[in-house]
């Protein structure tokens, strides 16, 4: 039996943060819970952040992931949202420091490809897929679907890294 790790997976914003926490053992993974961190309420940037690491943080001790796989920043247009997600998107990481977990970052196009197979997908088909592959019927809010889909690209991208360098996943 092949042992298993568990992802923690990032969808990073200012007002709401995505995750989605799965088990894979290179073969398959299990769906174990996933949701929202709802910021948006909050008035101050700081307070915002720090809602963010501390729910991440809680997570973290909650469910163990000995991985984090996170949304990486795209450009933007709006410079001041680019610096907000990353800021929160920070947040999320530094709230993961402190153990023995990897963080490992994956753009927005690569997660819809490995999904998907087609990287302008749109979130709709991204969320299907989730739910297909893990076999999940209830209903999941976008950004925890969008978390999932970057911890299902993490553990379909470390099976073929390990199985490349000549490590059973």
């Amino acid at each position: 039996m092949r042992p298993w790790t568990r992802i923690l997976g990032i969808d990073p914003g200012f007002r709401v943060t995505g995750y989605g926490v799965i088990d894979t053992n290179g073969q398959e993974s299990r769906y174990i819970t996933s949701g929202t961190i709802n910021a948006g309420k909050i008035e101050a940037g700081s307070a915002r952040l720090e809602k963010i690491f501390n729910d991440v943080r809680e997570l973290v001790s909650a469910y163990g992931p000995q991985e984090m796989a996170v949304e990486r920043v795209f450009l933007h247009r709006n410079a001041d949202s680019a610096l907000k997600l990353g800021q929160a998107r920070a947040a999320a990481i530094c709230a993961s420091f402190g153990g023995q977990m990897s963080v490992y970052e994956y753009a927005a196009r690569e997660v819809k490809q490995a999904l998907v197979g087609k990287g302008s997908a749109a979130k709709e088909q991204v969320q299907h897929m989730v739910r297909v592959i893990l076999s999940v019927d209830q209903p999941l809010e976008m950004d925890a679907s969008d978390a999932l889909g970057i911890a299902v690209c993490h553990a379909h991208k470390r099976t073929l890294t390990l199985r490349y360098a000549g490590m059973t996943p």
